[in-house]
């Protein structure tokens, strides 16, 4: 039996809970994965960004022609690219584990954990054997899993078939010549710009009859469009079989259409990795899709238990996950004077090409709130910086409240979406007015944050003179 007044269950941003103000508590740290430090270090945020890195120098180098750049890309060589991404990131990895292994106050069990009562825990050890821990606290901090449908999943084992994720194509021993995509989500984009970037004939399945559709509706249309003239893309379709043949694996789509490819990426969804934790006889609640329910504090319904990040989260998202850690962190150190988590004007961005950015509101989402919204669509090209791109299709959508002048949402699709709504969120977390925002400061001429701007400057506003009754953003 271990006693410890700590016990996280999670090295991702659970990890991080370690702080100064808690040096003098005793830990036990439980990770089950194959690999130490969660999901954005290993398999997700970081190494799918220096992925997306090279996906886009290779993209620059074949679209060069059409500013009379003429250069030609002979190969991206998908094995070394590989093996630099994961040669500077598996030595992280490792060096966190043994850091935490080897730290004071901290017990590292590399096990499966599972509630046996209020804050008491068994972990099933790596090597068959079974660790007994019991906590003053603990923190549920496990993060997410990739899914996919059923069906997929026996067709597979039928066929001898690997269904590969995020988790897992990265690594492949070499580029597959063809690959289907299965998914029209933020991951599926991501995974499909970057394989067709580095050579591979992507077909992309997707479910909706457009791609990134919980995005605002011109951004997902915008970037649908864009889409099909990358990758051959079967919008509302599903794969109802796989099989294997001489020359690959065949997949049919529920139109009817099949399609030979050599690799199968499923990434249709993420699930909260709270299955089979006991979580019952924790006194610990979940929401339907198995969030962990908590509260503003992160607390769950248990007492004495915490949950952040993916596992109870509604954002799938490391800068939320990373937030709400700092939270807990805090809460548990200084238990008589709470933070709350505070999820308004929470980003997120697609790096795929080309790339999306958003934040708040969409336009439907604010039509069905009944706000009074006014609305600009600027196009990248219309601006300086965007006319020397050449550029006829990115954009950047601003939706406002009419009567109070605060801005309730903003969508870019384009070059730097991810940088560009940097002066959006900025606006929204700290309730400034459009006005004030787009006219007390400079603009750099010719930048592209000029797109922003113009974006801005073209709101219809008419905010009332009292705006203490304001409503708050949902």
């Amino acid at each position: 039996m271990i006693d410890v007044d700590i016990a996280i269950i999670g090295s991702g941003s659970g990890n991080s809970l370690l702080t100064d103000d808690l040096a003098d508590r005793t830990f036990a740290m439980i990770e089950a994965g194959a690999v130490f430090g969660g999901t954005c270090l290993n398999v997700g945020c970081i190494p799918t960004k220096m992925f997306v890195h090279v996906a886009e120098v290779a993209t620059t180098i074949r679209e060069g022609g059409r500013l009379g750049v003429d250069a030609t890309l002979e190969q991206v060589r998908f094995t070394d690219v590989r093996d630099r991404v994961f040669g500077r990131i598996d030595p992280i990895s490792q060096a966190g584990e043994a850091y935490r292994r080897d730290g004071d106050n901290v017990h590292l069990l590399r096990g499966r954990a599972r509630f046996t009562g209020p804050r008491d825990l068994e972990v099933e050890l790596r090597d068959g054997t079974t660790e007994h821990v019991r906590a003053g606290q603990v923190v549920i901090a496990t993060g997410a899993y990739a899914t996919w449908p059923e069906e997929l999943g026996l067709a597979a084992t039928r066929e001898g078939i690997t269904i590969h994720t995020s988790d897992t194509v990265m690594r492949l021993p070499e580029l597959p010549a063809r690959m289907l995509v299965i998914g029209g989500g933020y991951i599926a984009m991501e995974m499909a710009h970057v394989f067709s970037a580095f050579g591979t004939e992507v077909v992309v399945s997707a479910r909706g009859d457009s791609l990134l559709r919980h995005q605002d509706t011109d951004i997902s249309e915008a970037f649908t469009a864009a889409a099909r003239e990358q990758w051959d893309v079967r919008t509302g379709t599903v794969v109802t079989d796989l099989r294997r043949v001489e020359d690959g694996i065949t997949a049919t789509l529920s139109d009817g259409s099949t399609v030979t490819t050599d690799v199968v990426l499923a990434a249709t969804g993420r699930r909260p990795s709270t299955r089979d934790m006991g979580l019952d006889l924790a006194g610990v609640d979940l929401h339907d899709d198995a969030r962990v329910v908590v509260d503003q504090h992160g607390r769950t319904t248990a007492e004495g238990v915490w949950s952040l990040g993916d596992a109870s989260s509604p954002f799938q998202l490391k800068h939320v996950a990373n937030h709400e850690a700092r939270v807990v962190a805090h809460n548990l150190a200084h238990p008589d004077d709470l933070r709350s988590y505070t999820h308004t004007a929470v980003p997120a961005a697609v790096f795929t090409h080309p790339q999306i950015a958003s934040v708040g509101l969409t336009e439907e989402q604010a039509r069905a709130q009944g706000i009074d919204i006014t609305i600009k669509v600027q196009q990248y090209g219309d601006t300086a910086y965007g006319w020397a791109m050449e550029d006829t299709t990115s954009i950047c959508k601003v939706i406002a409240d009419r009567r109070t002048g605060r801005l309730v949402g903003g969508h870019l699709v384009g070059p730097q979406a991810s940088t560009l709504i940097q002066p959006l969120i900025q606006m929204m977390a700290f309730d400034q007015p459009v006005a004030e925002m787009v006219s007390g400061q400079y603009w750099i001429h010719p930048a592209l944050t000029e797109v922003v701007e113009n974006a801005l400057l073209g709101l219809d506003l008419n905010p009332s003179e009292d705006l203490s009754e304001s409503p708050p953003l949902a």
